[in-house]
């Protein structure tokens, strides 16, 4: 060992190098294969550890990096870390998806941008460019999440457009079809005229909308001097109207039903029928019934017979489109919609069709790709039959199989699950997973596992394809099965790793893609597809707006780990989110809302630093526990409550108990158990910071200088709750933790802290409670010195009666001489002014204040401030005792008051008390 600590700190650098650690450790944990995973090495293939599974909810394979994609992995690495050092066949499957939409729209704007468009390329020339695009920028995402440390298994990488998982999305529409679970539906669905597609019911979003509701006066066809009023918001679909309707029960309009009605401005008669899906007491109690461009009126009209014409393009465009010849007046033909709106409501206010305009607010439908307003429209659609395939889905949450974490969004899962309609999947796009269904010149039509070269009904040659794609949610509801092999139901992947463990994603894909998930697992495989869905918070900005490129208040995750360091945003991210709770960051501000990464990221270098230069590079001796000093059995009992804290706060990991079957179950209690990653990081943190280093590293630090078996007992220690404290940390913060964790004299070569054993819980830990009566007492010391203004470097005496309790202390005065600067007498205080600290124990600490603080003018400053104090408080007593004040005052402010009244109380007494001790 080198004689003095300085002659190894050239080696130790002062700070740490965050930037070359990253690139340097990621390297060598990738070269060592840290991260992949093997079957045979799972008990259910006969090998000897447990798996654990999760699965990346996989990011558009176009896109890049934001604070949202940072949160999500982070929390899943830190889980995957977590379980792989506990021993664990820790398994992360990294992987991107196609991105149907939003894909087609990057390349159709590129595309654009050079003066044409998908219909002057082609669809096979498109598609082809679209692979090229994919293949050059497609892997850019999974290359940033390695620069903020995911430890995923890089070589199991999936893309739900690579042949395998294409396969799997073949094969899972066959099945369906087979069992007659997906068919062909003519019906309103959600239409897209920028992207030119149908949407699904939750991919055409809500946004709240202050629009305008149009009162419209019928005339009728026997009478135009009587009519009907109805009201709209949409007054440009009056062209394809077809009936207006009235409850059967209406006793307004019971002589109405079967008469004929004028549609404004085209005089086209229609008839008033009675249907009970008109609510009598909305509005004037008659709806318009539109049954081309409303979902409910498209009900209405199949109960009836009614026509349907379509007079809204798939563009978004007025016309005579299907069915409608003779409604559309040429002057609004070849308009927007929004613009025949306008033109339309003039016309009908200058023809006195238009009773009133009201405003009105709403939620409209927009597409949640591009925000385009969706316009209903009647098309063929092929869909998913959903209630036969969310009842094990449904119960599967219910009876506890999967939980929910927070619980509240078991409810909401409920309840979407409980009214569920069939699924939308086909899509007039060009990019995705093309419908596997062709039809002969006979016109028979089949599903196919395989290319089809003859009708498999009649035998015929000429075959045409389906051209619709599917939903890119049809391909992802299979994640958690066509990463690991299926349909191949042999696959050892799939035996090894299926059912996965945590699912990690955000509540806004809670009926898009997770209950979707649920529902193929037990469709295809029997299984729920894992155990625990973990729905986090968002990132928002401090005006509690969520962050987007269009609000320009984003904070690029890779500027952080550029300025700060990859622990840094782990560390922020990780400590700021509570369960479910959203987490807040300044986008004009990254000093401020990441600094208390950085910082502890600083402090745990240096704490390293100072650390290892103090014990050296010696070897360890073998420790005996009967030469444990107090501080030393404090500490271990410390590291073994941080243990307990931190397992607590992340487990459990999977199910405590199973069923008779061996399926897992959560009871009701164990719901809400672990994946409090904030408390856990918290536990990490107190016990490395404010126990080991500001506790057990100043106490030891004579010792430390010192030669001898004491030396060796606080070394010995002291690397081993180092040592400890880094793998508690180490999931959230591995860059700065594996790189101190490399340099303790115990670290055997070639190994790793990400592969290192997790820290257990000790069965038996020595008993160093005493501990805590001494670290009371300086902080007690400490406490009065500067609340009487005791100079920091003069010296203080404090007196403690003699008794079983004051001996601790007696035994550690030396040690309270140091960080209190306090000498420590055992016995009765010398008459006079003092100032007194009554610790948990009971025990009491006198200071005597005589010759360090002007006594006279204390006193006096003291009943100076008692005397202002005093008044304030009468006064406001007054105010809390007059009932006029109290009956109309606020409840906020009146309890405001009172809280001030205990607090100024409190304040007095103590003042009080502290000019009795200086009598």
């Amino acid at each position: 060992m080198p004689e003095t600590p300085d002659e190894t700190a050239a080696e130790f650098p002062t700070h740490f190098d965050f930037a070359s650690a990253e690139a340097g450790l990621t390297k060598a944990w990738d070269d060592a294969g840290l991260f992949r995973a093997v079957a045979e090495r799972t008990k259910r293939l006969g090998g000897a550890r447990d798996p654990f599974t999760i699965l990346i909810p996989p990011p558009n394979v176009t896109a890049i990096l934001h604070v949202g994609h940072g949160l999500n992995n982070t929390v899943q690495d830190v889980l995957i870390r977590w379980r792989r050092m506990a021993g664990d066949e820790a398994l992360w499957l990294p992987g991107t998806d196609h991105a149907g939409i939003a894909t087609q729209n990057v390349v159709e704007k590129l595309v654009a941008k050079e003066g044409q468009t998908r219909f002057d390329l082609g669809r096979e020339a498109f598609v082809k460019r679209t692979e090229a695009f994919v293949e050059e920028t497609g892997g850019i995402i999974l290359q940033q999440l390695k620069a903020i440390g995911a430890s995923a298994d890089w070589s199991r990488t999936a893309y739900t457009f690579s042949p395998a998982l294409s396969q799997a999305v073949r094969e899972a529409f066959v099945r369906l079809y087979e069992k007659q679970l997906v068919y062909r539906g003519h019906r309103v669905i959600h239409w897209c005229p920028r992207c030119l597609t149908s949407l699904s019911d939750e991919e055409a979003e809500f946004h709240d909308s202050e629009g305008a509701l149009h009162h419209l006066r019928y005339a009728f066809a026997d009478d135009p001097t009587q009519g009907i009023t109805i009201a709209t918001t949409r007054p440009e679909t009056i062209l394809a109207d077809v009936a207006i309707a009235v409850h059967p029960d209406d006793a307004r309009y019971a002589g109405f039903v079967g008469r004929e009605v004028l549609i404004p401005l085209t005089g086209i008669r229609i008839p008033v029928i009675a249907d009970s899906y008109v609510e009598q007491d909305f509005g004037s109690g008659a709806l318009k019934i539109t049954p081309a461009h409303d979902a409910n009126d498209f009900e209405v009209g199949k109960r009836h017979a009614l026509a349907m014409p379509v007079v809204i393009s798939p563009e978004g465009m007025i016309g005579e489109v299907q069915d409608a010849t003779g409604r559309v007046p040429a002057e609004y033909r070849g308009l927007d919609r929004f613009d025949a709106r306008k033109r339309i409501v003039k016309a009908l206010e200058a023809s006195g069709a238009l009773v009133k305009v009201e405003r009105h607010a709403n939620s409209i439908r927009k597409c949640y790709r591009c925000e385009t307003v969706v316009e209903p429209r009647l098309s063929d659609q092929w869909f998913v039959r959903m209630a036969p395939l969310a009842a094990p889905a449904l119960a599967a949450v219910k009876d506890g199989t999967i939980r929910l974490l927070p619980e509240k969004w078991e409810k909401v899962y409920i309840n979407w699950l409980e009214g569920i309609r069939d699924w939308n999947i086909s899509r007039q796009l060009w990019w995705g997973h093309r419908v596997p269904v062709w039809t002969c010149a006979k016109g028979h039509s089949d599903a196919y596992r395989v290319d089809p070269t003859a009708c498999s009904a009649c035998g015929d040659t000429t075959l045409e394809q389906d051209p619709d794609v599917f939903d890119t949610w049809f391909s992802s509801w299979l994640w958690p099965i066509s990463t690991m092999g299926w349909p191949n139901e042999q696959a050892k992947d799939l035996k090894a790793f299926f059912p996965s463990d945590v699912l990690v994603t955000a509540p806004e894909i809670l009926f898009f893609w997770v209950a979707r998930m649920i529902m193929s697992g037990y469709e295809f495989l029997g299984k729920a597809p894992f155990h625990t869905v973990y729905l986090h918070g968002t990132v928002r900005d401090m005006q509690h707006r969520k962050m987007s490129k269009s609000l320009g208040n984003g904070i690029d995750p890779l500027d952080v780990v550029q300025r700060y360091g990859a622990d840094a945003l782990r560390w922020t991210l990780i400590q700021g989110m509570g369960l479910g709770v959203d987490v807040m960051l300044d986008p004009n501000d990254l000093e401020k809302s990441f600094a208390p990464g950085r910082n502890f990221a600083t402090k745990l270098w240096n704490i390293g630093r100072f650390l290892l230069l103090q014990v050296g590079d010696e070897p360890l001796a073998e420790l005996d526990p009967a030469s444990l000093r107090l501080e030393d059995r404090w500490i271990l009992g410390r590291l073994h409550a941080a243990v307990a804290e931190c397992d607590a706060a992340l487990g459990p990991e999977r199910p405590p108990r199973a069923r008779a079957d061996g399926t897992p179950h959560w009871s009701e209690s164990q719901r809400q158990m672990g994946m409090r990653l904030d408390a856990y990081a918290e536990a990490a943190r107190r016990f490395v910071w404010n126990e080991l280093a500001d506790w057990y590293l100043e106490a030891v630090k004579p010792r430390l200088a010192q030669r001898g078996a004491d030396r060796e007992v606080a070394r010995r220690v002291l690397v081993h709750v180092f040592d400890q404290g880094l793998r508690l940390l180490h999931p959230i913060m591995p860059f700065v933790t594996e790189s101190l964790w490399q340099r303790l004299p115990s670290h055997e070569p070639n190994t790793f802290l990400a592969t290192a054993a997790w820290p257990r819980a000790a069965q038996a830990v020595p008993d160093g409670s005493a501990f805590d009566l001494v670290r009371e007492a300086i902080d007690a010391i400490r406490g009065l010195r500067a609340e009487y203004g005791v100079q920091p470097g003069q010296p203080i005496t404090a007196y403690a009666a003699l008794s079983d309790r004051s001996r601790v202390l007696g035994e550690s005065s030396a040690l309270i001489q140091r960080l209190a600067r306090c000498e420590l007498t055992l016995g009765a205080a010398p008459a006079g002014a003092a100032a007194h600290a009554v610790l948990a124990s009971g025990l009491e600490l006198t200071l005597p204040l005589a010759g360090m603080v002007d006594v006279a003018k204390e006193r006096a400053r003291l009943g100076s401030e008692l005397d202002n104090l005093t008044k304030q408080l009468e006064a406001l007593r007054g105010r809390l005792g007059n009932e006029k004040f109290t009956a109309k005052a606020p409840p906020a402010v009146v309890e405001a008051e009172r809280a001030k009244e205990r607090e100024w109380a409190a304040r007095a007494a103590q003042l009080q008390q502290k000019m009795a001790e200086l009598a």
